[in-house]
């Protein structure tokens, strides 16, 4: 085909694509070409425009490495990230809504007994966290694993230390016959992404802050239900409303309580999914695999923080 124009030129690059053997990828690549050529349209998209995208583009992976995901943060700060959480992650009544993964998860975190000190030696205020994981019959679950990470007193992550060689404000757990765990740390703070390559300029360039909000980070995993990733953000935080990835949930807001030596405490009583089914509409469920939903647990789902159903 010759002589295409910015009329023709959408439907010439379909046409390429009908004989992609894969059903699913041709219809996510069509898409993105329709959508891609519509944006260049709508904008009326300029050929240095185009060329100082590509180059952001390319800084964005030059950014990347294996501590960090640059092209990840990117998705984040566009509200990607949460927009594809939302799209697969509904849960039944009871259960909290997902929210976004975070990139300061490590593997291999080690594992403590119950009420142990996570902290190891990191920097803020000494916190208690107790909480109790039941279904949605109110049933405990025993024997689930639990693994936590958290910011410090300077809103930073351990692995965000250079020379460090310990976990601190990070390990697993489990819980125990009644579903229970508890843990000593310190008292989460807000933080900025990273914001010193083309994601940051890119919330610069936009009027946006990098902040998030303070939170502890929770991933579940036990026999019989799906594994459960979520945060719990701090009650009162400035930036409960403006999160730099759009992750929060109101039924993810705890409330941190300062006791009288000092310290802090969070209670929180937390709901996990039955593993295969969604939510139709009231107390109307049906598998998983029937709606397509995704069974990932690194996008995650959360659990409501007390015994009030989850307000959608």
């Amino acid at each position: 085909m010759r002589n295409l124009d910015e009329d023709t030129i959408t439907q010439a690059v379909l046409a390429r694509l009908a004989d992609t053997p894969d059903p699913r990828v041709r219809e996510i690549v069509a898409s993105l070409v329709r959508h891609l050529h519509d944006f260049a349209r709508d904008v009326r998209l300029t050929e240095a425009e185009w060329l100082q995208g590509i180059r952001f583009l390319t800084a964005t992976g030059h950014k990347c490495d294996d501590k960090r995901q640059e092209f990840i943060l990117l998705s984040d700060v566009l509200g990607l990230s949460m927009l594809t959480v939302c799209m697969n992650n509904r849960k039944p009544a009871g259960c909290t809504e997902a929210t976004v993964f975070g990139p300061f998860h490590v593997e291999g975190a080690p594992h403590y007994e119950d009420g142990a000190d996570l902290a190891n030696g990191a920097k803020g205020e000494p916190c208690e966290v107790s909480c109790t994981i039941r279904d949605l019959a109110g049933e405990p679950v025993p024997g689930a694993t639990i693994d936590v990470w958290q910011a410090d007193a300077d809103g930073r992550y351990d692995v965000q230390y250079a020379g460090l060689d310990q976990a601190q404000g990070r390990g697993v757990l489990h819980s125990d016959a009644n579903g229970r765990f508890r843990f000593r740390t310190v008292l989460a703070q807000a933080y900025p992404i990273p914001d010193d390559g083309p994601v940051g300029d890119l919330l610069r360039a936009t009027g946006r802050h990098p902040w998030r909000p303070a939170h502890l980070h929770f991933m579940i995993q036990a026999p019989g239900y799906e594994t459960l990733v979520t945060h719990v953000f701090r009650k009162g935080d400035q930036y409960l409303d403006s999160d730099a990835v759009f992750g929060v949930r109101e039924s993810l807001v705890g409330e941190w309580v300062r006791q009288g030596d000092g310290s802090w405490r969070l209670d929180l009583r937390l709901r996990a999914e039955p593993r295969g089914v969604f939510r139709l509409g009231e107390g109307q469920f049906e598998s998983r695999e029937a709606w397509g939903g995704s069974e990932s647990g690194i996008t995650g789902a959360g659990y409501a923080l007390d015994d009030r159903p989850v307000r959608r």
